[in-house]
Order: C-alpha cells, then structure tokens, then sequence
C-alpha cells in the first residue's frame, strides 16, 4: 500500500487492496462504502526538475512518483485533451496585486476548473473501454460544472453512455444550457426535485445498488462513475498546483498558500496531495459559502449538519453539506479505522466530531472562513473595480485572500479561480452594472452578459468579449427538459440504456 506497490489504499478498510488505479477508476466501490486513495506518498527527490517540463510531462512525472501505471499511449491521448483549451498555458497564473495571484482553471471547454480532470479523464476511460471492447455507462451528478464537463468529454463516444444528474433550478442559465443542449445520442440529462446533496446521495445510492449494478451489466455495460470519488478525478487535480511553483521559482518565489473556494473539497485535496509530494505549499484555505460545513470542520473539528439545511447561494457549485473528499483527508491523517468510524457517524447520525489534538494536527496545515452572498457580491465589485473579473466562487477565495492580507499575512497567496465569470452573469451583474433588482430580475444571461461587456468598457476602457461558444448556448434547442423524481432515476436510467 505504499508507493513501491501499484496497489492503492482504502479509506475505510486496512485490508490491502490487489486494486490497481485502473480497476479503481473503472469500479470505485470499495470496502464499507469508503473510497480508494493515495496513501504513503513519496516526495520527489528534485522537484525543481518538473519546473522545465511542459504541463503533459508533468502529469507524467506526478503519475509515475504516485505509481500510477498506465499504458504511454492511453496518457498520451488522454494528454493531449489539453491542447483544445483556449490558453496555451492551460492554467495561468495571473498576478493581480503586490503577492497575491490567480491560478485561472477555467480555459477548458465548458469553462469551469472540472475541465482540468475531467477532459483527460473521458478519454482515458474511452481508451480503455476500447481496448478492453467492454462498454460503460457512467454516472455524474453536479452542482453545476461537474455535468458539463462529463459530457463534453464523453460526446460522442462509441463505448460509453454518461448520465448527468443535477438539481432542477441549482445551476446558472449557462450551466444548464452546457447540459440541456447536449444532442450526442450518448448522453442523458436527468434534472430532479431536490438539491446537490440529494443528486450525489442518489449517484451514490445507485453505486451500491446490486440490483441496478446486475441490470445493467445484464444491459452490457460496465458501471464508473465521473465525479470526484473517483481517484483518477483527483490525481489529475494534482498536476496544476506545480503550474504556480513552477511560475513563481522564476520569480524567486519558493513558498506560497494557496486559496480554494471549495464544497466537495476534491480540488482542495488535490493541493493537499501536491503538498505531499513535495510541493511548497505552506497552507492551504479553504473557502466556503454560506453552506459553511468546511469552516465550521476545519475550525471547530465537529461536522454537524444535522440541523442544517441546504442553502441556495450566488455561488452554487459549493452548495454542498455532504463532502465526499473529507474522507480522503481523514484517511491520510488518521488511517482506515479511524475513518470508518468517523464516516460510518456521518451516514447514520449526520455528525462526527475529531478530538483537539486530531484538529490541531489538521490546522498545521488547512485554514477555513466562510463568507456570505453579500460579501461574496462585494469581492465580485472590489475585484472589478481593480481591474479583474471574477465569478462568484473565486470571489469567496478572494475575500479570504483580502482578509488574511488585513491579519498581516505576507505569505505570497494564490486564489485559485474555479469558473469563467461568464457563468454566473446574474451575480457578476448584480456587483458590475449599476442596474435596479426589478430590471436584474428581467434580464436572461445573454442580456446580462452585454451588460457587464458594457460596464468593462465604461470603467475600464477594456474591450472584452464573450467568447462565441458562450453565445451560442442561447441560440441552441434544450432537448433534456423534463423533471424527474429522484426516487424514480433507476427506472428511468436502466430503461434508457436499454433502448
């Protein structure tokens, strides 16, 4: 279970595992509902080595120290999925203010940080189905960007079927329309009653389920999953945290924090993962919404949603109370029993707490502070008026970012930017455009979207545009409109795959 074996670790089991990366990625179930990881990371030796490589290379070098074996040519094509992004840097790091800068995630095709592992990942399990003539259907649910980004990686395949589960009325305009509109005979939408944490309890539901498991191997095909309980998510979340070493080693930066605006916490293991590997990453903060369970965790060591309820926020992919990568945390500083425990808690009674000394340990290295949809419109405003556009997650990360900077923390800090702020144009609007709520309200994104074009040009003399595969969005026909009980998904899909 260490780095010399291919073998990965389970999050609730000390049984060792004979689960190599790629049966984990194809079937993520493992023992008492826990989740496959990493475990006994090596540091590399010479990390300055990766910061001559190009950002595929590195991915490489990050696969290999994690023994992540994979056949060259499968990565290989799963690499080159980056060279349909809009920048050649893949992940720009942006400095915005005197040490503080913007890893910007969003220059993949649906324009949303998911594209980084979701984009690799779809043709790496194209490439396997393939080779092994098996076919696959996969399960995603989303708060908005996850969807997205799984079915414009799977469009079009000939060995998969991918479904997308999202809460009806949970998402901006764009990030239904990036669903909706999807036409690939492969694809499924399934809009339901319900929030976030009910789509992903039910994508779970459906893993564990033998019942749907047999019928839809009895359908020929194999089960997987897109979403971030899947290991392969989260190894390839690792590699852009080296893209900001490798930026400021140039400037004679050799440490830093990084800021996450995070709800199912996958993007901010990732950081946590780089940081085994030898990363220079000091701390690492997390930013919450008001769906504050990270704070509250992170700060008091309880994870209480008991009485807690889902609130819908500017910033809705970190709508989140159920946080699938904690556990991945837990495991790495406690170990499977641990974690069984903890988590086993969570399932039954929506509660688990760690004693002071586990949380002190944690807080050697994690922070949090949550922020509410007032604060987070004010951090979109502060940040335009300095000149730099940001979506409403980033601007969470970004008020952490600002406050830490009052507490006289001269750490260089990087907000790591989640979205394209075209994706949230009514909240980018409300703190942009000097527009009454009644006329807000009465605009649809398109409308917004010139509106703020408009306001970049008035107070900054910027000429901006949206780019056309945005705008087309609104010209397309929504195809996947229908509503659906949660309850009645598992009729619904196996009858689907079946035609």
């Amino acid at each position: 279970m260490h780095n010399k074996q291919s073998f990965l670790a389970q999050t609730r089991s000390k049984e060792v595992t004979n689960k190599t990366f790629i049966q984990a990625m194809l079937d993520p179930n493992a023992d008492f509902g826990g989740l496959y990881t990493f475990d006994n990371i090596a540091p590399f030796k010479d990390i300055k080595k990766l910061y001559s490589l190009n950002y595929a290379d590195m991915c490489k070098e990050i696969f290999s120290q994690l023994d992540i074996n994979l056949d060259k040519d499968m990565l290989d094509y799963a690499l080159q999925s980056y060279n349909n992004f809009r920048s050649q840097d893949i992940a720009p790091l942006v400095n915005i203010e005197s040490n503080l800068y913007v890893l910007e995630l969003y220059h993949g095709p649906t324009y949303a940080f998911k594209d980084m592992a979701l984009q690799p990942f779809s043709r790496l399990l194209d490439s396997i189905a393939k080779k092994q003539n098996k076919k696959y259907l996969i399960l995603s649910a989303t708060s908005g960007d996850t969807g997205p980004a799984t079915l414009s990686g799977f469009a079009n395949s000939s060995n998969i079927k991918a479904i997308c589960i999202y809460p009806k009325g949970g998402t901006s305009d764009i990030q239904r329309l990036q669903m909706t509109t999807q036409d690939a005979k492969n694809l499924n939408v399934f809009g339901i009653d319900g929030d976030f944490d009910l789509a992903q309890s039910t994508l779970k539901a459906l893993l564990k389920d033998k019942d749907f498991r047999d019928s839809v191997n009895s359908s020929g095909y194999a089960l997987s999953v897109a979403n971030s309980v899947n290991i392969a998510r989260i190894a390839f979340q690792i590699a852009y945290y080296f893209i900001i070493a490798k930026e400021l080693y140039k400037q004679n930066i050799y440490n830093f924090d990084v800021i996450v605006p995070s709800g199912n916490f996958g993007n901010a293991l990732g950081a946590f993962f780089a940081k085994q590997l030898g990363l220079p990453i000091t701390k690492i903060c997390i930013a919450s919404n008001p769906n504050d369970i990270l704070t509250q965790f992170f700060t008091t060591g309880i994870y209480d949603i008991k009485s807690k309820k889902l609130k819908l926020s500017y910033s809705p992919a970190m709508d989140i109370l159920k946080s699938s990568n904690i556990e991945r945390l837990l495991f790495a500083y406690f170990g499977a029993d641990r974690t069984r425990d903890l988590m086993q808690s969570l399932d039954t009674n929506n509660y688990f707490s760690i004693t002071n000394n586990e949380l002190l340990e944690i807080q050697k290295i994690f922070e949090a502070k949550s922020f509410s949809d007032n604060e987070c419109i004010g951090g979109i405003r502060d940040s335009f008026n300095n000149g730099y556009v940001i979506d409403p997650h980033t601007s969470n990360a970004y008020l952490f970012a600002k406050y830490r900077k009052q507490c006289d923390i001269t750490q260089t800090q990087v907000i790591i930017s989640t979205a394209h702020f075209a994706k949230f144009a009514r909240a980018v609007c409300k703190a942009t455009c000097d527009l009454d709520s009644k006329t807000l309200e009465s605009l649809n994104d398109k409308e917004l979207l010139s509106n703020i074009i408009s306001s970049i040009k008035n107070k900054h003399s910027k000429e901006l545009s949206i780019d056309s595969s945005i705008l087309e969005l609104f010209t397309k026909q929504e195809i996947h409109t229908k509503r659906y009980d949660a309850n009645t998904l598992k009729e619904h899909i196996l009858s689907w795959i079946r035609l």
